[in-house]
């Protein structure tokens, strides 16, 4: 999602309880907000210890950090905490409740520099930080279509208005599979090679189905039938019918190809819709397919190759 960004107000109340944070100066800055392109250079990182250097947007000062400028004269100390302030980081975090000194909480305080005391130790607060800035921060996308898991692995069913998605689900569903968003799931980049999607909380538990309207689907068939959030790995499409007689080798491989997301080239299997096919028994059977592609068999490969032989056989 373009334009990705949080506030320091906002961060200390998504981590208040789970690191048991609390103001020491600095609450005039809690407006002060991180973009998601200040994130794309490797320096400086998100969260991390006391760097000069290449500082954090979160900067986190434990006992080291603290004895550390202790033992600096008093200039150095003071251009030290200077140059800490005119970085502008989001926030200043200082573990296990230590003391504040009181020469950088005047600093932070006159610089509306957001500074934060926590009982927690710094390399909880560094894993807690860093992993919530990069969920929130990372590339984001709204896709349409139905996300479900499917035989353990997530897959978009995409297609046309009315082309039958919202029945297909429903249909998966009956069969065990899970719901995790219906027409607006959003896929988040958390890693090179992974899209995790999640449902809109507006949306959270419900399927629309035309004809019936909007379906509450946990509450229809319990807890087990829908998921939270799931990884992407695989697209079904479903398409309008083609002539696949001009092209006898698409008989053998089917429709596959791939569909870029964000920064990832995501499998797509088209099914063609007509009337009278089975589209959950297909859906099942190409997420089959794919797990066995994943693992190195592929089918049609392993055929082409036997015809081959066979021909050279009989040419023999």
């Amino acid at each position: 999602m373009p334009g990705a960004r949080i506030t320091a107000l906002e961060l200390f109340d998504q981590l208040r309880e789970r690191l048991l944070l609390k103001w020491g100066a600095g609450q005039r800055g809690e407006t002060r907000v991180l973009e998601a392109a200040e994130t794309v250079s490797r320096r400086p990182s998100l969260a991390g210890y006391l760097n000069v250097i290449y500082p954090n947007k979160v900067q986190i000062l434990g006992t080291e950090e603290l004895t550390w400028l202790d033992s600096l004269d008093s200039r150095q100390r003071w251009e030290t905490i200077e140059k800490i302030i005119q970085f502008r980081p989001l926030a200043i975090v200082i573990s296990k409740n230590q003391a504040c000194p009181s020469d950088l909480q005047i600093a932070a305080e006159e610089s509306d520099t957001p500074l934060w005391l926590s009982p927690r130790r710094g390399h909880e607060l560094f894993n807690h930080i860093q992993y919530h800035l990069a969920r929130t921060l990372a590339p984001r996308i709204t896709l349409h279509g139905v996300f479900m898991e499917i035989y353990s692995i997530g897959v978009l069913i995409t297609g046309d208005s009315g082309s039958g998605k919202s029945e297909l689900a429903l249909e998966l569903i009956t069969r065990g599979h899970r719901l995790v968003a219906d027409d607006a799931p959003e896929f988040t980049q958390i890693a090179p090679d992974v899209l995790d999607g999640t449902c809109p909380d507006l949306l959270q538990d419900l399927l629309e189905v035309r004809g019936l309207g909007v379906l509450n689907i946990r509450e229809m068939f319990g807890d087990t039938a829908v998921k939270r959030n799931k990884y992407l790995r695989l697209i079904v499409h479903l398409g309008k019918p083609i002539d696949v007689s001009t092209d006898g080798i698409e008989r053998l491989t089917g429709d596959s190809s791939s569909r870029h997301v964000l920064d990832l080239d995501v499998p797509r299997i088209t099914l063609p819709v007509m009337a009278g096919r089975n589209l959950a028994v297909l859906t099942e059977a190409a997420v089959r397919v794919h797990l066995l592609r994943s693992k190195g068999i592929d089918p049609a490969a392993a055929f082409m190759a036997r015809h081959t032989h066979f021909l050279q056989r009989s040419g023999s």
